[in-house]
Protein backbone atom coordinates (compact mmCIF):
# COMPACT_ATOMS: atom_id res chain seq x y z
CA UNK A 1 0.00 0.00 0.00
CA UNK A 2 0.73 3.90 -0.59
CA UNK A 3 0.78 6.00 2.68
CA UNK A 4 0.44 9.88 2.81
CA UNK A 5 1.73 10.58 6.01
CA UNK A 6 1.99 14.18 8.05
CA UNK A 7 5.73 13.88 10.27
CA UNK A 8 7.89 16.13 12.02
CA UNK A 9 11.71 15.65 11.52
CA UNK A 10 14.25 16.28 14.14
CA UNK A 11 14.07 20.00 14.38
CA UNK A 12 10.09 20.17 14.57
CA UNK A 13 9.29 21.19 11.48
CA UNK A 14 6.43 19.26 9.80
CA UNK A 15 6.76 17.36 6.70
CA UNK A 16 4.48 15.46 4.34
CA UNK A 17 4.88 13.05 1.64
CA UNK A 18 4.24 9.61 0.69
CA UNK A 19 5.78 5.73 1.87
CA UNK A 20 5.47 2.61 0.22
CA UNK A 21 4.65 -0.52 2.95
CA UNK A 22 2.66 -3.52 3.36
CA UNK A 23 0.81 -1.96 6.87
CA UNK A 24 0.60 1.06 8.65
CA UNK A 25 3.16 -0.71 11.16
CA UNK A 26 5.96 -0.84 8.68
CA UNK A 27 4.78 3.06 7.33
CA UNK A 28 5.60 4.25 11.11
CA UNK A 29 9.01 2.00 11.15
CA UNK A 30 10.83 3.25 7.99
CA UNK A 31 9.04 7.23 8.86
CA UNK A 32 11.25 6.85 12.22
CA UNK A 33 14.63 4.98 10.54
CA UNK A 34 14.25 8.39 8.56
CA UNK A 35 14.00 9.94 11.37
CA UNK A 36 10.65 11.23 11.22
CA UNK A 37 7.97 11.44 14.34
CA UNK A 38 4.50 10.50 12.77
CA UNK A 39 1.56 12.76 12.93
CA UNK A 40 -0.79 11.20 10.73
CA UNK A 41 -1.20 8.53 8.32
CA UNK A 42 -3.96 7.26 5.60
CA UNK A 43 -3.91 5.51 2.72
CA UNK A 44 -3.56 6.79 -0.78
CA UNK A 45 -3.12 4.03 -2.92
CA UNK A 46 -3.54 0.24 -2.42
CA UNK A 47 -1.59 -2.26 -4.14
CA UNK A 48 -3.79 -4.80 -5.73
CA UNK A 49 -1.82 -8.42 -6.29
CA UNK A 50 -0.16 -8.63 -9.41
CA UNK A 51 -0.03 -4.81 -10.42
CA UNK A 52 0.16 -3.80 -14.28
CA UNK A 53 1.14 -0.19 -13.46
CA UNK A 54 3.54 -0.54 -15.18
CA UNK A 55 1.95 -0.49 -18.18
CA UNK A 56 -0.11 2.41 -17.39
CA UNK A 57 2.14 4.81 -18.82
CA UNK A 58 1.52 8.70 -18.55
CA UNK A 59 0.63 9.68 -21.94
CA UNK A 60 0.23 13.06 -23.68
CA UNK A 61 -3.39 13.04 -23.33
CA UNK A 62 -3.20 12.19 -19.50
CA UNK A 63 -0.92 16.13 -19.43
CA UNK A 64 -3.34 17.58 -21.58
CA UNK A 65 -6.37 16.64 -19.25
CA UNK A 66 -4.21 17.36 -16.22
CA UNK A 67 -3.30 20.83 -17.28
CA UNK A 68 -6.68 22.00 -18.38
CA UNK A 69 -8.52 20.74 -15.35
CA UNK A 70 -5.36 22.45 -13.08
CA UNK A 71 -5.65 25.84 -15.06
CA UNK A 72 -9.11 25.65 -14.71
CA UNK A 73 -9.43 25.48 -10.46
CA UNK A 74 -5.90 27.82 -10.49
CA UNK A 75 -8.81 30.47 -12.48
CA UNK A 76 -11.32 30.07 -10.14
CA UNK A 77 -9.18 30.98 -7.07
CA UNK A 78 -8.41 27.39 -5.67
CA UNK A 79 -5.12 27.05 -3.55
CA UNK A 80 -2.87 25.24 -5.99
CA UNK A 81 -2.13 22.44 -3.20
CA UNK A 82 -5.55 21.91 -3.25
CA UNK A 83 -6.44 22.05 -6.69
CA UNK A 84 -2.87 19.17 -6.86
CA UNK A 85 -5.25 17.05 -3.98
CA UNK A 86 -8.66 17.51 -6.18
CA UNK A 87 -6.51 16.21 -9.52
CA UNK A 88 -5.14 13.23 -7.66
CA UNK A 89 -8.83 12.02 -7.00
CA UNK A 90 -10.40 12.74 -10.63
CA UNK A 91 -7.21 11.43 -12.09
CA UNK A 92 -7.50 7.55 -13.43
CA UNK A 93 -4.51 6.63 -14.62
CA UNK A 94 -2.64 5.14 -11.30
CA UNK A 95 0.73 6.24 -12.11
CA UNK A 96 -0.02 9.87 -12.57
CA UNK A 97 -1.79 9.91 -9.11
CA UNK A 98 0.91 9.01 -7.67
CA UNK A 99 2.58 11.46 -9.39
CA UNK A 100 0.47 14.37 -8.64
CA UNK A 101 0.02 13.42 -4.99
CA UNK A 102 3.75 13.45 -5.04
CA UNK A 103 3.78 17.35 -7.03
CA UNK A 104 1.23 18.06 -4.33
CA UNK A 105 3.60 17.04 -1.32
CA UNK A 106 6.48 19.25 -2.50
CA UNK A 107 4.78 22.14 -3.50
CA UNK A 108 3.07 22.28 0.22
CA UNK A 109 6.48 21.88 1.43
CA UNK A 110 7.48 24.59 -0.10
CA UNK A 111 8.76 23.66 -3.57
CA UNK A 112 7.65 25.92 -6.55
CA UNK A 113 5.39 23.90 -9.53
CA UNK A 114 7.97 24.53 -11.84
CA UNK A 115 10.91 23.13 -9.87
CA UNK A 116 8.45 19.81 -8.97
CA UNK A 117 7.35 19.49 -12.66
CA UNK A 118 10.85 19.43 -13.40
CA UNK A 119 12.09 16.27 -11.46
CA UNK A 120 10.00 14.42 -13.44
CA UNK A 121 10.92 14.85 -17.22
CA UNK A 122 10.01 11.69 -18.51
CA UNK A 123 6.19 13.00 -18.00
CA UNK A 124 6.77 16.76 -18.08
CA UNK A 125 8.99 17.76 -20.90
CA UNK A 126 11.33 21.15 -20.46
CA UNK A 127 9.06 22.60 -22.74
CA UNK A 128 5.45 22.01 -20.00
CA UNK A 129 8.31 22.83 -17.37
CA UNK A 130 10.02 26.56 -18.73
CA UNK A 131 5.89 27.42 -19.31
CA UNK A 132 5.09 26.83 -16.02
CA UNK A 133 7.53 28.58 -14.70
CA UNK A 134 7.29 31.56 -16.66
CA UNK A 135 3.36 32.07 -15.63
CA UNK A 136 4.41 31.57 -12.18
CA UNK A 137 6.84 34.59 -13.00
CA UNK A 138 4.46 36.53 -14.44
CA UNK A 139 1.47 35.37 -11.96
CA UNK A 140 -1.04 34.28 -15.16
CA UNK A 141 -0.51 30.26 -14.34
CA UNK A 142 -3.96 30.00 -15.11
CA UNK A 143 -3.72 31.42 -18.58
CA UNK A 144 -0.50 30.17 -19.44
CA UNK A 145 -1.66 26.61 -18.20
CA UNK A 146 -4.95 26.74 -20.41
CA UNK A 147 -2.74 27.38 -23.51
CA UNK A 148 -0.15 25.28 -22.95
CA UNK A 149 -3.14 22.52 -22.54
CA UNK A 150 -4.42 23.81 -26.13
CA UNK A 151 -1.01 23.51 -27.63
CA UNK A 152 -0.30 19.92 -26.35
CA UNK A 153 -3.58 19.17 -27.11
CA UNK A 154 -3.35 20.70 -30.81
CA UNK A 155 0.48 18.41 -30.75
CA UNK A 156 -1.63 15.28 -29.70
CA UNK A 157 -3.95 15.60 -31.79
CA UNK A 158 -1.77 15.79 -35.05
CA UNK A 159 -0.12 12.88 -34.32
CA UNK A 160 -2.83 10.99 -33.60
CA UNK A 161 -3.96 11.62 -36.74
CA UNK A 162 -0.80 10.61 -38.52
CA UNK A 163 -0.72 7.37 -36.35
CA UNK A 164 -4.20 7.08 -37.20
CA UNK A 165 -3.80 7.40 -41.16
CA UNK A 166 -1.07 4.51 -40.86
CA UNK A 167 -3.24 2.31 -39.41
CA UNK A 168 -5.13 0.75 -42.32
CA UNK A 169 -1.91 0.17 -44.40
CA UNK A 170 0.52 -1.25 -41.55
CA UNK A 171 -2.92 -3.99 -41.05
CA UNK A 172 -2.90 -4.91 -44.54
CA UNK A 173 1.44 -5.13 -45.15
CA UNK A 174 1.25 -7.16 -41.76
CA UNK A 175 -1.26 -9.23 -42.59
CA UNK A 176 0.08 -10.09 -45.90
CA UNK A 177 3.52 -11.29 -44.53
CA UNK A 178 2.06 -13.55 -42.34
CA UNK A 179 -0.17 -15.20 -44.68
CA UNK A 180 2.48 -15.39 -46.89
CA UNK A 181 4.94 -16.79 -44.26
CA UNK A 182 1.50 -19.69 -44.03
CA UNK A 183 1.71 -20.41 -47.67
CA UNK A 184 5.47 -20.71 -47.43
CA UNK A 185 5.72 -22.83 -45.13
CA UNK A 186 2.68 -24.79 -44.69
CA UNK A 187 1.07 -25.09 -47.85
CA UNK A 188 2.83 -24.94 -50.52
CA UNK A 189 5.51 -27.60 -49.74
CA UNK A 190 2.50 -30.24 -49.58
CA UNK A 191 1.54 -28.77 -53.00
CA UNK A 192 4.84 -28.60 -54.49
CA UNK A 193 5.76 -32.61 -53.55
CA UNK A 194 2.65 -33.69 -55.35
CA UNK A 195 3.96 -31.52 -59.01
CA UNK A 196 7.73 -32.47 -58.28
CA UNK A 197 6.26 -36.49 -58.20
CA UNK A 198 4.22 -36.12 -61.14
CA UNK A 199 7.90 -35.27 -63.31
CA UNK A 200 5.97 -32.19 -64.85
CA UNK A 201 8.54 -29.78 -66.03
CA UNK A 202 7.84 -26.55 -63.67
CA UNK A 203 8.00 -22.89 -64.77
CA UNK A 204 10.44 -20.06 -63.16
CA UNK A 205 8.29 -18.31 -61.42
CA UNK A 206 7.39 -21.88 -59.56
CA UNK A 207 10.70 -23.31 -59.34
CA UNK A 208 11.75 -19.42 -57.33
CA UNK A 209 8.40 -19.98 -55.15
CA UNK A 210 9.66 -23.35 -54.29
CA UNK A 211 13.13 -22.52 -53.65
CA UNK A 212 11.75 -19.21 -51.07
CA UNK A 213 9.83 -22.26 -49.35
CA UNK A 214 12.68 -24.67 -48.64
CA UNK A 215 14.71 -22.18 -47.67
CA UNK A 216 12.47 -20.74 -45.01
CA UNK A 217 11.24 -24.01 -44.08
CA UNK A 218 14.67 -25.66 -43.55
CA UNK A 219 16.78 -22.46 -42.89
CA UNK A 220 14.16 -20.04 -41.03
CA UNK A 221 16.88 -19.78 -37.80
CA UNK A 222 19.04 -17.57 -40.67
CA UNK A 223 16.06 -16.08 -41.38
CA UNK A 224 15.86 -15.35 -37.91
CA UNK A 225 18.90 -14.30 -37.02
CA UNK A 226 19.17 -11.56 -39.89
CA UNK A 227 16.03 -9.90 -39.18
CA UNK A 228 17.51 -9.85 -35.33
CA UNK A 229 20.74 -8.89 -36.37
CA UNK A 230 19.34 -5.94 -38.73
CA UNK A 231 16.98 -4.26 -35.87
CA UNK A 232 20.05 -4.40 -33.63
CA UNK A 233 22.26 -3.51 -35.97
CA UNK A 234 19.71 -0.28 -36.84
CA UNK A 235 19.28 0.83 -32.83
CA UNK A 236 23.29 0.33 -32.51
CA UNK A 237 23.59 2.84 -35.39
CA UNK A 238 20.53 5.21 -34.69
CA UNK A 239 22.11 5.30 -31.56
CA UNK A 240 24.88 7.13 -32.46
CA UNK A 241 25.42 10.49 -33.41
CA UNK A 242 26.34 10.18 -36.52
CA UNK A 243 23.91 7.73 -37.39
CA UNK A 244 20.96 9.51 -36.13
CA UNK A 245 21.87 12.62 -38.02
CA UNK A 246 22.14 10.46 -41.03
CA UNK A 247 18.49 8.52 -40.27
CA UNK A 248 16.65 11.88 -39.76
CA UNK A 249 18.48 13.15 -42.89
CA UNK A 250 17.15 10.52 -44.92
CA UNK A 251 13.58 10.75 -43.17
CA UNK A 252 13.52 14.47 -44.68
CA UNK A 253 14.32 13.74 -47.90
CA UNK A 254 11.87 10.22 -48.63
CA UNK A 255 9.82 10.91 -51.44
CA UNK A 256 6.42 12.13 -50.74
CA UNK A 257 6.83 11.32 -47.10
CA UNK A 258 9.81 13.51 -47.05
CA UNK A 259 7.92 16.76 -47.41
CA UNK A 260 5.38 15.79 -45.06
CA UNK A 261 8.03 14.91 -42.10
CA UNK A 262 9.35 18.65 -42.70
CA UNK A 263 5.91 20.09 -42.42
CA UNK A 264 5.17 18.20 -38.78
CA UNK A 265 8.83 19.76 -37.87
CA UNK A 266 7.77 22.84 -38.57
CA UNK A 267 4.61 22.78 -36.70
CA UNK A 268 5.81 21.48 -33.65
CA UNK A 269 8.65 24.02 -33.74
CA UNK A 270 6.33 26.47 -34.72
CA UNK A 271 3.75 26.53 -32.23
CA UNK A 272 6.29 25.78 -29.17
CA UNK A 273 7.95 29.01 -29.91
CA UNK A 274 4.66 30.75 -30.34
CA UNK A 275 3.70 29.12 -26.77
CA UNK A 276 7.20 29.94 -25.30
CA UNK A 277 7.19 33.60 -26.80
CA UNK A 278 3.99 34.40 -24.97
CA UNK A 279 5.04 32.52 -21.87
CA UNK A 280 7.46 35.31 -21.68
CA UNK A 281 10.63 33.37 -21.97
CA UNK A 282 14.18 34.96 -24.19
CA UNK A 283 14.03 33.88 -27.85
CA UNK A 284 17.47 32.20 -27.08
CA UNK A 285 15.91 30.05 -24.36
CA UNK A 286 12.76 29.50 -26.67
CA UNK A 287 14.97 28.11 -29.44
CA UNK A 288 17.00 25.90 -27.62
CA UNK A 289 13.84 24.69 -25.85
CA UNK A 290 11.67 24.41 -29.32
CA UNK A 291 14.85 22.28 -30.69
CA UNK A 292 14.42 19.89 -28.03
CA UNK A 293 10.66 19.80 -28.64
CA UNK A 294 11.18 19.07 -32.91
CA UNK A 295 13.64 16.07 -31.68
CA UNK A 296 15.08 15.36 -35.57
CA UNK A 297 18.89 15.95 -35.28
CA UNK A 298 19.14 18.09 -38.46
CA UNK A 299 16.57 20.53 -37.20
CA UNK A 300 18.19 20.54 -34.31
CA UNK A 301 21.46 21.76 -35.61
CA UNK A 302 19.72 24.48 -37.29
CA UNK A 303 18.09 25.85 -34.42
CA UNK A 304 21.75 25.48 -32.56
CA UNK A 305 23.03 27.76 -35.44
CA UNK A 306 20.40 29.78 -35.15
CA UNK A 307 20.98 30.52 -31.72
CA UNK A 308 24.11 31.39 -31.83
CA UNK A 309 23.01 33.75 -34.80
CA UNK A 310 20.74 35.54 -32.51
CA UNK A 311 23.45 35.74 -29.57
CA UNK A 312 25.45 37.50 -32.07
CA UNK A 313 23.05 40.06 -32.84
CA UNK A 314 22.18 38.74 -36.25
CA UNK A 315 18.41 37.77 -37.43
CA UNK A 316 16.53 34.81 -35.84
CA UNK A 317 15.66 34.04 -40.02
CA UNK A 318 19.08 34.28 -41.12
CA UNK A 319 20.12 30.21 -41.13
CA UNK A 320 16.58 29.31 -42.15
CA UNK A 321 16.85 31.51 -45.26
CA UNK A 322 20.50 29.50 -46.41
CA UNK A 323 18.79 26.22 -45.42
CA UNK A 324 16.77 24.55 -48.41
CA UNK A 325 14.57 22.35 -45.76
CA UNK A 326 12.70 25.47 -45.08
CA UNK A 327 10.06 26.91 -46.89
CA UNK A 328 11.32 30.40 -48.29
CA UNK A 329 7.69 31.35 -47.18
CA UNK A 330 8.49 30.38 -43.52
CA UNK A 331 11.87 32.06 -43.51
CA UNK A 332 10.38 35.45 -44.75
CA UNK A 333 7.54 35.52 -42.31
CA UNK A 334 9.70 35.00 -39.62
CA UNK A 335 12.11 37.85 -40.76
CA UNK A 336 8.91 40.12 -41.45
CA UNK A 337 7.86 39.61 -37.63
CA UNK A 338 10.91 39.96 -36.10
CA UNK A 339 11.07 43.68 -37.74
CA UNK A 340 7.87 44.21 -37.09
CA UNK A 341 7.85 43.07 -33.62
CA UNK A 342 5.18 40.09 -33.95
CA UNK A 343 7.31 37.12 -34.07
CA UNK A 344 4.57 35.57 -31.77
CA UNK A 345 1.80 35.76 -34.51
CA UNK A 346 4.05 34.91 -37.07
CA UNK A 347 4.36 31.59 -35.54
CA UNK A 348 0.59 30.91 -35.06
CA UNK A 349 0.10 31.97 -38.95
CA UNK A 350 3.04 29.18 -40.05
CA UNK A 351 1.53 26.68 -37.88
CA UNK A 352 -1.85 26.96 -39.08
CA UNK A 353 -1.09 27.21 -42.36
CA UNK A 354 1.07 24.05 -42.57
CA UNK A 355 -1.70 22.03 -40.27
CA UNK A 356 -3.68 22.48 -42.61
CA UNK A 357 -0.65 21.46 -45.42
CA UNK A 358 -0.66 18.29 -43.42
CA UNK A 359 -4.67 17.34 -43.02
CA UNK A 360 -4.67 17.84 -47.16
CA UNK A 361 -1.42 16.03 -47.33
CA UNK A 362 -2.67 13.18 -45.48
CA UNK A 363 -5.76 13.10 -47.17
CA UNK A 364 -4.70 12.47 -49.86
CA UNK A 365 -2.31 9.98 -48.99
CA UNK A 366 -5.33 7.71 -47.65
CA UNK A 367 -7.14 8.36 -51.10
CA UNK A 368 -3.86 7.37 -52.98
CA UNK A 369 -3.26 4.53 -50.51
CA UNK A 370 -5.78 2.15 -50.75
CA UNK A 371 -6.02 1.60 -54.39
CA UNK A 372 -2.24 1.11 -54.01
CA UNK A 373 -2.12 -1.51 -51.39
CA UNK A 374 -4.66 -3.39 -53.41
CA UNK A 375 -2.90 -3.27 -56.81
CA UNK A 376 -0.13 -4.66 -54.50
CA UNK A 377 -2.14 -7.62 -53.33
CA UNK A 378 -3.60 -8.20 -56.30
CA UNK A 379 -0.06 -8.62 -57.68
CA UNK A 380 1.06 -10.94 -54.84
CA UNK A 381 -1.90 -13.23 -54.98
CA UNK A 382 -1.61 -13.47 -58.79
CA UNK A 383 2.30 -14.48 -58.80
CA UNK A 384 1.91 -16.96 -55.80
CA UNK A 385 -1.50 -18.15 -57.95
CA UNK A 386 0.05 -18.34 -61.38
CA UNK A 387 3.03 -20.51 -60.06
CA UNK A 388 1.19 -22.91 -58.26
CA UNK A 389 -1.72 -23.30 -60.94
CA UNK A 390 0.19 -23.14 -64.43
CA UNK A 391 2.04 -26.42 -63.37
CA UNK A 392 -1.18 -28.02 -62.25
CA UNK A 393 -2.51 -27.31 -66.01
CA UNK A 394 0.84 -28.58 -67.52
CA UNK A 395 0.14 -31.57 -65.27
CA UNK A 396 -3.38 -32.07 -66.47
CA UNK A 397 -2.56 -31.55 -69.63
CA UNK A 398 0.08 -34.51 -69.61
CA UNK A 399 -2.77 -36.62 -69.08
Amino acid sequence: MIFRYEALDNQGAKTTGLVEADDSQEANSLLQDNGLTLVSLEVAHIRKGLSFAFLKRVSPKDVVIFARQFSIMIGAGLPMVQALRILVNQTENVNFKKVIGEIGDEVEGGASLSDSLAKRPKIFSNFFVSVVKSGERSGKLDEVLDYLADEIGRDYDMMSKIKGSMIYPTVVIVGMVIIGVVMMVFVLPKLMDILVETGTTLPLSTRILMGISNFITHYWWVVALVITGLVLGIKAILNTTSGRYAWDSLTLHLPVFGKLFQKILLVRFCRSMNTLLLGGVSIENSLAIAGDVVTNKVYQKLVQQTIKEVEDGNSISTIFLESPLVPKMVSHMMQVGENTGKLDVVFTKIAEFYGREIDNTLANLMSLMEPLIMIILGVGVGVMVAAVILPMYTMVGNF
